[in-house]
């Protein structure tokens, strides 16, 4: 009953802490991590963007095609050079052509299936249509991921990281298998999905919890929402958010209160388990559904498997029809 009472106020001290802002719980609440992990990955997707032009050559591709209309030939930014983009027409993102990115090493099912390149599942994900494409997603990146860096160390988070966009192109593969697919979205998903799971794991340690469930649970429902439009690859979103969810369990449980102040404490009232019964529950129960849900999705796709053949009504989580457009499988 006493070590108990111990828990419930080191919590109660944590708690007064934080703000009504979404917080996150830590070892050591005097101590940061130095965040670097992330705005590396930020430099990296910049830096492989600046590559993807310089490839993509605007002006050269575009002065050769003599069956298209000289009004459509004019690349976008011409005073950039062969780093100038796109026309609008064909990439209205404002970025290089498909071409480019599928030479670069862009999600494309024939070629991870029939033609042995696996590694496209990872080389992806540091690709990106546009610039406009680009900014959206190192700046989500930049807010959720070097807080979450400082908290948990870049360990947890470059594997969370790194994971989930692995999760999101297995995903995306089995389902989007006529058009390319590039971009950081899965792994993005994947640390609002680790945000979630760790508020649920360490449910006793917040004082506003309830708020903070609920403007997780919205920021994560209208970015979802968001993908329900064309030519938006929800299924990179919907992998990326349940592989993070499940890892955030597996990588980001919080140790007691107790367990942490056990130096500190009589004998007689120290806890014994780092960790709470519940939250060995959820980690074994993650583990084993991480473990599985990458066997059976790297199994179906090497097999060829065509995922709406095994859910027909899944192209609902990727594109809704409505009298403003249409859909299809692609």
């Amino acid at each position: 009953m006493l070590s108990e009472d111990i828990e419930s106020s080191g919590e109660k001290i944590k708690g007064n802490n934080s703000n009504s802002s979404v917080t996150y719980a830590v070892e050591d609440r005097k101590t940061q991590w130095t965040s670097w992990l992330i705005p590396l990955f930020v430099v990296a997707n910049v830096a492989m963007f600046v590559i993807e032009m310089y490839v993509n050559d605007c002006p050269k591709h575009v002065k050769n095609r003599g069956f298209v209309p000289v009004h459509e030939r004019k690349c976008v930014a011409r005073f950039l050079g062969r780093f100038s983009f796109q026309p609008l027409r064909e990439n209205p993102l404002v970025g290089p052509s498909s071409s480019t990115l599928e030479k670069l090493g862009a999600l494309n099912w024939t070629k991870v299936v029939h033609q042995h390149q696996g590694w496209r599942l990872v080389s992806c994900m540091w690709l990106h249509a546009g610039i406009i494409h680009l900014i959206a997603n190192i700046l989500s990146i930049i807010l959720i991921g070097i807080r979450l860096e400082q908290h948990f160390g870049f360990v947890r988070i470059g594997i969370i990281y790194l994971l989930s966009g692995f999760g999101g192109s297995i995903l995306s593969s089995l389902f989007i298998q006529n058009h390319i697919s590039v971009g950081a979205s899965g792994a993005l998903f994947g640390l609002l999905g680790a945000m979630l799971s760790e508020l649920i794991t360490n449910w006793t340690i917040y004082t506003n919890k309830i708020a903070a469930l609920l403007t997780l649970l919205v920021i994560v429902v209208v970015n979802l929402a968001v993908g329900i439009l064309p030519h938006v690859n929800n299924f990179a979103h919907i992998g990326g958010f349940l592989t993070g969810f499940l890892l955030g369990f597996v990588l980001l449980p919080h140790p007691q209160f107790g367990w942490i102040e056990r130096r500190n404490l009589p004998e007689g009232v120290r806890v014994k388990s780092k960790y709470k019964a519940y939250q060995y529950v959820l980690w074994v129960i993650s583990l084993i559904l991480l473990i599985a849900g990458f066997t059976v999705g790297l199994v179906m796709l090497f097999r060829g498997v065509n995922g709406y053949d095994r859910c027909h009504w899944c192209h609902y989580l990727s594109c809704v029809p409505t009298s403003r457009w249409k859909c299809d499988e692609s």
